[in-house]
């Protein structure tokens, strides 16, 4: 047990019982002076259900705490001896003592020169035929929506909900129809949203909203919206704290990854998911617009576009790669997806969060390219110019060094502020001259800029475009589920992702984001309405979304119809009106 001179009371028993004791009383014991060789080793509990615990709803009013205080579980520590343990089995210790640390592996020192780096990759060359054929397809607005939640997403997510309804003693009987009105009222809540969303559906001149009360029943989307679920309780991993939400975060890795441009240059970085609620695995991330909620892995190409996410677990439920911290683990995990697609020479751009040397030396071993900035302490004691030094000198001085071994740059720039950025594939020449504001003469200045700097503010803003675009029209109705404000985020990447495919593939008919999502959502909520309680519906939605003139598509269908304005057979339709007619008859259809 612990030594009497740290003034640490415990009781020895028959079977070495460890006595707990509050964390104020273990830090005091730090503060004390080592004495004798019985060493002790302290470590914070974690909560008692954190691998156990699915339940669905939340714990409490979303309201109810601040996001910065812990639960008493987690500020639990215990003092536990290393001779104390006699081998015998006991039920009533608390905790266990922690293991001793293995030695660390002594890796060999780097040689650090001054000179420019030589790297040894390929030039860029690949092409993208998915690409040119999604160009010759022509899609719509709900075509590209529907590359990410397809037909096997849909009908799963039905099976999974009618499952969980079932399993609740509810035949709720959700249709694949009802499941995309509901995905159409959740877009339209991103532009659209009232203090309560059953105001969509009151007769209240100043909040009913015809679109939504004509397209699903109040009643029957509460109903919905409450057993909405993705995956089978009995099947849980207990292991993964997302596991209520695995299967779809499985399901858009895939579909965001085969859809996705094919680039050379990637980011990597955290997104945040606002969440207020009582549930484990929630962040405080003073840095980000969304301080509290889900952190997010996410690697996206420099436009925005989300090629590959995953809810951090931290590294409880998470055990990072060895010599890496948990970030770098996630690098490497993006890449070994990228690599699924073709080895190609990608290059990807993160910041420091990320950055280490020995992450830059495993990524050149796997043909990738990266480059960001990088901590101080995460150089591997290269012998840069002091900072205190580089500060007096010109703004735009920089020093650099390689290491001889491995052609890994650390080059060290003063701007506005010092700063150290890593490469293994983009060296110092050509310094360019690039414009600089000065804060003392309030003027703009011209100096000295190395290429990797250059080419690091080029292209590692794609997580910030990503959250820029959710964040203006993100999905604003949350249940009482926990992951609810999770489900919202997936909804506004798929949009987000396929707005950014529709901008690469409709060069002449782009429209905005704004614009985007209505399309989607007033097409999921017409041509998905229930017809079949009010005989005049279907003719009240047709003439006032015949002459918006927002949104309306010609596509292809198998089946031939009647032309709503000639009356003869067609082979196209308006996707929006849900109208046979002609390409030639289109135009004066919705004007006339």
């Amino acid at each position: 047990m612990a030594s009497p001179s740290r003034g640490i009371t415990a009781r020895r028993g028959a079977c070495s019982k460890v006595k707990s004791t509050k964390l104020l009383e273990v830090l005091n014991a730090l503060e004390e002076e080592e004495s004798g060789s019985n060493r002790e080793e302290i470590f914070i509990a974690p909560p008692d259900n954190a691998a156990g615990d699915f339940t669905d709803e939340d714990s409490g009013d979303e309201d109810g705490r601040r996001g910065a205080q812990l639960p008493g579980s987690m500020l639990h520590a215990s003092v536990v001896s290393e001779d104390s343990g006699t081998g015998e089995d006991n039920d009533d210790l608390e905790l266990q003592p922690a293991k001793k640390r293995q030695k660390a592996v002594v890796e060999p020192q780097r040689v650090w020169t001054k000179r420019d780096i030589r790297p040894d990759f390929g030039s860029w060359t690949a092409s993208d035929p998915h690409i040119e054929d999604l160009k010759s397809q022509e899609l719509s607005p709900v075509g590209l929506f529907e590359l990410f939640f397809d037909e096997g997403t849909i009908n799963f997510i039905v099976n999974e909900t009618n499952r969980y309804a079932w399993q609740k003693s509810v035949n709720l009987g959700l249709t694949a129809q009802e499941l995309k009105c509901v995905l159409g009222i959740l877009i339209l809540s991103g532009y659209i949203s009232y203090p309560r969303r059953r105001m969509f559906w009151e007769t209240s001149p100043d909040s009913h909203h015809h679109l939504v009360a004509d397209a699903i029943r109040r009643d029957r989307f509460e109903l919905i919206f409450s057993y909405l679920h993705f995956a089978n309780n009995n099947e849980l991993d207990e292991s993964d704290r997302f596991a209520k939400v695995r299967p779809l975060i499985v399901r858009m890795n895939c579909n965001f990854q085969k859809h996705a441009p094919l680039e050379e240059f990637y980011s990597f970085g955290e997104s945040m998911c606002e969440y207020f609620g009582h549930r484990g695995s929630k962040q405080l991330h003073s840095g980000k617009p969304v301080r509290l909620g889900y952190k997010i892995w996410c690697g996206t190409t420099s436009r925005g576009y989300l090629v590959w996410f995953e809810p951090s677990q931290g590294t409880l439920f998470t055990k990072p790669d060895k010599g890496l911290d948990l970030g770098g683990s996630m690098v490497i995990k993006f890449v070994d997806a990228l690599q699924e697609r073709g080895f190609l020479p990608y290059h990807i751009f993160f910041d420091k969060v990320f950055t280490s040397v020995k992450l830059m030396s495993i990524l050149r071993k796997k043909g990738v390219k990266a480059t960001g900035t990088v901590r101080e302490y995460r150089i591997e004691r290269c012998p840069l110019k002091d900072p205190k030094e580089l500060r007096k000198m010109k703004r735009g001085s920089f020093d650099y060094k390689v290491d001889e071994s491995e052609e890994i740059i650390v080059c060290r720039w003063h701007d506005s502020s010092v700063v150290n950025i890593c490469s293994n594939a983009v060296g110092i020449e050509p310094v360019r001259l690039t414009s600089r504001h000065s804060g003392a003469a309030k003027t703009r200045t011209q100096v000295h800029q190395p290429s990797l700097v250059k080419l690091y503010q080029e292209k590692v803003g794609g997580v910030g475009r990503m959250d820029q675009n959710i964040a203006k029209y993100k999905v604003k109705i949350r249940g009482m589920k926990w992951y609810s404000s999770f489900i919202g985020y997936v909804i506004d990447a798929a949009l987000n992702n396929a707005w950014q495919l529709h901008r690469i593939c409709c060069q002449d008919a782009q429209v905005d984001l704004l614009a985007f999502r209505r399309y989607v959502a007033c097409v999921y909520l017409e041509s998905n309405a229930d017809m079949s309680s009010q005989g005049r519906r279907s003719r009240r939605l047709e003439t006032e979304s015949r002459f918006d003139m927002i949104g309306h598509w010609i596509i292809h269908q198998d089946k031939r119809t009647r032309c709503a304005l000639c009356h003869s057979q067609t082979n196209t339709r308006c996707e929006k009106c849900q109208k046979g007619v002609h390409a030639k008859c289109f135009r004066e259809y919705h004007i006339r």
